[in-house]
């Protein structure tokens, strides 16, 4: 992995005096995203929108728009606030999107974190498809375990079972 100093990074914090310094009568309004899919996954994901103005608010004319994401449990304070970190990294890059990225560079120290955990979101596993595309009960057994191990809801692991009972009672007949 490369390496780097966070300390040549700019903090999302900095960003937002920076903000509201040159735009005392600006807001930041943020926007959880986050579908089931996403929580499946243990993924947040977080919508930050910028305006100069209150005029622009009410007209919904934003300045800027940033996207990001976190993932539960990766990393220290993603054990607990994964969430936050996601509106953080959000309002960063919606700054940086609307030119408030100053002479540090566009990254913030809060992506470049992310970037030194190897954050990345694992898709959800769809069960189901994979056991309509087993054509032998023993492999069915072992992708049941796995789905109930992966915490796979009721619904699931019943679709799988009883696709297991269908190839067992064609071999049978």
């Amino acid at each position: 992995m490369a390496k780097f100093d966070l300390d040549n990074y700019e903090t999302v914090e900095e960003r937002i005096a920076r903000f509201y310094e040159a735009h005392p009568d600006g807001r930041i309004i943020t926007e959880n995203l986050t579908t089931p899919a996403d929580r499946s996954v243990g993924t947040w994901v977080v919508k930050a929108t910028v305006f100069l103005t209150e005029g622009e608010q009410a007209a919904e004319l934003p300045k800027a728009t940033g996207h990001a994401f976190e993932i539960d449990g990766q990393g220290m304070a993603n054990k607990t606030a994964a969430l936050e970190n996601a509106e953080t990294s959000a309002i960063g890059r919606c700054l940086a999107n609307m030119a408030m990225s100053g002479n540090r560079g566009r990254v913030t120290r809060t992506e470049m974190e992310k970037v030194e955990r190897g954050v990345t979101p694992t898709p959800p596993v769809d069960y189901v498809a994979k056991a309509e595309a087993l054509a032998s009960v023993d492999e069915l057994r072992d992708l049941y375990n796995k789905a109930k191990a992966a915490g796979a809801d009721a619904e699931t692991l019943e679709k799988v079972k009883a696709r297991g009972q269908s190839i067992g009672t064609r071999g049978s007949s």
